[in-house]
């Protein structure tokens, strides 16, 4: 079985571009078929928001996210992290929230991490 990668993102995608050169990275990955987590904390949960085609590389965020909803790809989001309110993950991407302690779980049990 191929080592698990993970991607955590916690830069903000309406400020930079660090968020969207991970979505395309961790699309990169999972396409090469080894098993990727991307976990979201802080403001890069903000990468699954309804505006999200308006921050900087939106259309590409936008993009990566269907692809990457296509191959079936869950996000583990910071529970702290998850906004309240309709206008957060409208695409239905799956989610699931986690404390930290599992992202630190999850951290450990990865043959590489890439963190953004």
């Amino acid at each position: 079985m191929p080592s698990r990668v993970l991607v955590l993102i916690s830069a903000d995608p309406r400020e930079t571009h660090k968020a969207n050169e991970a979505l395309r990275i961790a699309l990169g990955v999972v396409a090469g078929e080894t098993p990727v987590e991307i976990v979201l904390t802080g403001r890069g949960a903000k990468l699954l928001d309804a505006g999200a085609d308006d921050y900087v590389d939106g259309d590409d965020i936008v993009r990566h996210l269907a692809t990457l909803k296509k191959l079936g790809q869950r996000f583990h989001v910071a529970r702290e992290a998850v906004p309240t309110g309709d206008d957060w993950n409208p695409e239905g991407h799956e989610v699931v929230p986690v404390s930290a302690a599992e992202i630190a779980e999850l951290v450990a049990g990865s043959e590489r991490v890439l963190a953004f």
